[in-house]
């Protein structure tokens, strides 16, 4: 969370004189002079948010067969692959651009077998 800092401590007066005499340190959340503690509910669902993650997406691509680039700029270009990067679902691509093989970086969305 951007801007914001979570702070876990037992509040006495040391610790929340610590706390406010910090430099950057402008306000705090809830409308009372003093902080509003959280419930472990809250903290929870802060620190661990779940975020939806697509399934990893395999490569259903070879080294050296052609594609057809579908989308992006360069839609309607075909080339071979040279390189397959499972991790980021991306393939390196040798299109012919003005007669000279030209690698370029797609998606595995962007592209279909021939």
């Amino acid at each position: 969370m951007p801007g914001y800092v979570l702070v876990n401590m037992e509040l006495n007066e040391d610790s929340w004189g610590v706390v406010k005499g910090t430099p950057g340190i402008t306000g705090f959340v809830g409308s009372s002079q003093e902080p509003v503690p959280l419930t472990q509910v809250e903290v929870d669902r802060l620190l661990h948010k779940e975020v939806a993650t697509a399934p990893r997406t395999r490569a259903q691509f070879a080294i050296g067969e052609t594609v057809k680039v579908v989308s992006g700029p360069l839609s309607d270009f075909s080339g071979e692959i040279s390189e397959i990067n499972d991790d980021a679902a991306k393939l390196k691509v040798l299109v012919s651009i003005f007669g000279r093989e030209t690698p370029v970086e797609v998606g595995f969305d962007q592209v279909k077998k021939l």
